[in-house]
């Protein structure tokens, strides 16, 4: 459970830092913690003490921002990572680079894939729902509904099944009667 020696130490601290440096977006505590421990990489309270310790060295900064709190790579870490980047094993390397750039795939979805709403008065809200492919709008659909529940409902709905939604509305609307 514990770390044996300073070299599986630096090691494991040099990969929180990789994992950080490599991601395509800002990770939380939470995005780390999930993907070391998915991968098996260290346990969980590893992973929070290097987290910890590396913040208080000054490798990484803990930012507040958008209400969430991501980990920033400081010029400190960067240059740790780049002058030991040898001591974290090409196999190691290679299959977080692969994970990531999965991650990154479906970051760029989420993109295209656009849901919100806003209050219009006391009993309405509008929520608009958007299927984006580069710079071309797909589609475009904008909905009165009674409550935040049903908009959140609708926006949540619209995120995780955006192709059946818009294939189901486009045969709607094309279906001859």
């Amino acid at each position: 459970m514990f770390v044996d020696n300073s070299e599986e130490l630096a090691q494991n601290k040099l990969l929180l830092l990789y994992i950080i440096d490599k991601s395509p977006k800002p990770l939380t505590n939470a995005e780390i913690t999930e993907f070391v421990l998915d991968n098996n990489y260290m346990n969980f309270f590893l992973v929070q003490q290097f987290l910890s310790e590396l913040v208080e060295t000054n490798f990484l900064k803990y930012s507040d921002e958008n209400e969430k709190n991501y980990y920033i790579l400081l010029n400190k870490g960067k240059l740790t990572l780049e002058y030991f980047d040898n001591r974290i094993p090409k196999d190691i390397k290679d299959d977080i680079d692969k994970k990531l750039k999965i991650k990154k795939i479906e970051i760029m979805r989420e993109k295209q894939i656009r849901g919100s709403y806003i209050k219009k008065n006391d009993k309405e809200y509008v929520v608009t729902l958007k299927l984006v492919e580069g710079d071309t709008t797909l589609f475009n659909i904008d909905l009165n509904v009674a409550n935040i529940n049903q908009a959140k409902l609708i926006c949540d709905n619209w995120k995780k099944n955006p192709d059946s939604i818009y294939q189901d509305i486009l045969d709607s609307i094309i279906k001859l009667r």
